[in-house]
């Protein structure tokens, strides 16, 4: 599933292919189901337009055009970008294509079609209509602090709450509180101002380490618990032997549910 490692990458991707290339056709392949929109009114806004720059809230990303309507994108679960010129090379779950006048054209892929297309007035007034917190790679500890509240919710749980920090998963929650040291059921309102000040800190590096390395979790630091999660296909850096083991304190790593997720953590170093 695209997390804000992922969609942070498609940003940047977009940024260096897509910006101020006239739209001359926009496709869509199943807009009952994927474009929040009537289908006219999507390609009314958009043909004759052009993407100038990009924006990123969390998981959502947002292309703002050059006549106002800002497009936005979310990716669901198999959610992709693809920028190309030839049809032959038109991805199999391109679920829908914007054609540039130049001859290009920027992909949205989307094989189980749980991703979503629409347009926005601006990013504000979306983070306002769907109260989203301040974005995940940018959280200071008073935001943080803020967020949270006086909530008795596992930590863990109320990380995954978009109105907090949006951009937060599973895994990448699961990492964080590994880096801080934080057990993932720890009650929220239990965290002292040291403590949220070293979780925001943790937020903002396990992010600015996924970004740096493109979302490829094989390349993350060997000290990270992604590569001691289990995995349907285990990550190339993980052996057999050891995946399964603290990097830290060769402890096993325990699995439990925490919110009704499935939850990686040690408790030797997460008490």
């Amino acid at each position: 599933m695209p997390e804000l490692p992922e969609v942070e990458t498609y940003r940047r991707f977009i940024d260096q292919t897509c910006l101020h290339l006239p739209i001359s056709e926009v496709e869509v392949q199943d807009p009952k189901r994927q474009l929040q929109l009537d289908l006219d009114d999507f390609r009314k806004a958009l043909v004759g337009n052009q993407f100038t720059s990009t924006q990123r809230l969390g998981k959502q990303l947002f292309l703002e055009t050059q006549n106002g309507p800002v497009v936005h994108l979310h990716f669901g679960m198999t959610g992709d970008v693809a920028f190309y010129k030839d049809e032959s090379e038109t991805p199999r779950f391109a679920r829908a294509v914007f054609h540039f006048q130049n001859g290009f054209k920027f992909a949205f892929i989307d094989s189980r079609k749980f991703g979503r297309l629409g347009l926005t007035q601006s990013v504000d007034v979306f983070r306002k209509q769907k109260k989203l917190g301040p974005d995940a790679l940018t959280i200071t500890a008073a935001a943080l602090a803020s967020g949270l509240g006086k909530k008795s919710a596992a930590i863990k749980t109320l990380l995954l709450d978009q109105r907090i920090a949006p951009g937060i998963g599973n895994w990448l929650a699961d990492e964080v509180l590994f880096q801080a040291k934080l057990h993932p059921e720890r009650p929220a309102n239990s965290l002292l101002a040291p403590e949220l000040e070293t979780l925001a800190n943790a937020i903002r590096d396990v992010l600015e380490t996924a970004v740096a390395a493109e979302a490829i979790y094989r390349d993350f630091p060997a000290h990270y618990l992604i590569h001691a999660r289990e995995w349907d296909t285990a990550p190339a850096a993980a052996t057999p032997d050891a995946h399964l083991h603290c990097p830290h304190c060769q402890h096993l790593i325990e699995k439990k549910y925490v919110g009704g997720r499935a939850t990686y953590f040690c408790s030797h170093c997460q008490k």
